[in-house]
């Protein structure tokens, strides 16, 4: 997404193939010219088959089993019984990712007319344990920032998690989340890249869903059909936002419509953003709900849905696709739901993901 109106633009990137977590694969949109086509199509992709590995008979080993596995994102991942994870490759020409679990999650991302694509996402599920991490992150300023904390805020996060699995004093979810969060800022931060992202994202575990967001990015969820946003949209525009910003000696104002901190991003927190950082913060929202029968799907999305569709349009969109039915078809509810943004004059990326929290019930 374009919110930086004063840096130059950044050339388009091709980035290789997707890393294998485990289980997830982070999609790496195309970055083609864009068109908008009449008819979105499936692109066939070829799976790459992963290793199985056996379980080491070491004492430290048994003692891990004793709880849930950590989602190990960055080594390639031993196929399960409950795994059937299929790495997509993107064509340079290609101007829409799909990916999909059957009855448990669909992703959509489609290529807005500004440019090359800047959302990333990501997926992780384990069914086993009914466990599942899922992300969706709007890139600014080009992609760079969107794609490292595809691949990395997941891991922090589950690192941190580990000390609220072994009840260090003082920890919590919601403190392992925001560390994730930060320690994926600091670490882009190191690598000299300009730009930065939007972020939302969940975790699912033990019957529990934790929604985080830092920027525009937005969760809803569809209470028996009723919509609920679980985040607050972060923009310089938002009252303890404006405060916070001009009490660190910034400065907000309003540019062709539009609030900008120092005349310039229209978002005040996410990943990256370097040159802002002083009032662009990394720190994330977090809401955690136990899941109860009458929540039935989550959508995480770029603001290039919520700009046109809202929330209670976007599940109105989506319920006669995944509920009530024998076999849902939330990837179709995904494409439906970017086609009407579209047609009301989006011009952005869009990436949506919609998750059926009833597969994760324990």
């Amino acid at each position: 997404m374009n919110r930086s109106v004063t840096m130059a633009p950044e050339s388009p990137v091709y980035f290789p193939s997707p890393l294998v977590f485990s289980p997830t694969s982070v999609k790496t949109p195309s970055s083609s010219p864009c068109s908008t086509p009449p008819k979105l199509t499936m692109v066939a992709c070829h799976p790459r088959k992963l290793k199985e590995t056996s379980p080491s008979p070491d004492s430290n080993t048994v003692l891990k089993r004793k709880r849930p596995p950590m989602l190990d994102l960055k080594q390639p991942p031993a196929v399960a019984s409950w795994c059937s994870t299929t790495v997509k490759t993107p064509e340079k020409s290609q101007e829409v990712v799909e990916a999909e679990e059957d009855g448990v999650y669909s992703v959509y991302c489609k290529r807005g007319r500004r440019g090359a694509m800047e959302d990333r996402y990501v997926s992780a599920v384990e069914r086993v344990h009914k466990k599942a991490f899922f992300g969706v992150f709007d890139g600014h300023g080009g992609s760079k920032a969107a794609e490292f904390a595809a691949e990395s805020l997941g891991n922090n996060i589950e690192a941190a998690m580990e000390a609220v699995r072994s009840g260090e004093e003082g920890y919590s979810v919601e403190r392992a989340i925001r560390e994730g969060y930060i320690k994926t800022d600091e670490e882009f931060l190191k690598e000299g890249s300009r730009g930065g992202a939007c972020c939302v994202t969940a975790l699912i575990s033990e019957g529990e869903v934790a929604v985080s967001n830092a920027g525009d990015c937005r969760a809803v969820i569809s209470r028996g059909g009723v919509a609920e946003a679980l985040t607050t949209d972060h923009t310089p525009s938002q009252a303890n936002e404006f405060k916070r910003i001009e009490a660190l000696g910034g400065y907000v104002d309003c540019c062709n419509g539009v609030w900008r901190i120092q005349g310039t991003l229209a978002v005040s927190r996410g990943i990256g953003d370097r040159y802002l950082k002083e009032w662009v913060i990394a720190e994330p929202e977090t809401r955690i709900l136990r899941i109860k029968p009458e929540f039935e799907f989550l959508i995480l999305a770029s603001d290039g849905l919520w700009d046109k569709v809202t929330n209670q349009e976007a599940v109105d969109v989506v319920r006669p696709y995944c509920v009530g039915m024998e076999n849902t078809k939330t990837l179709s509810a995904c494409k439906k739901l970017a086609e009407v943004s579209c047609k009301r004059g989006c011009l952005d990326d869009i990436s949506l993901i919609i998750i059926q929290l009833q597969q994760f019930v324990p």
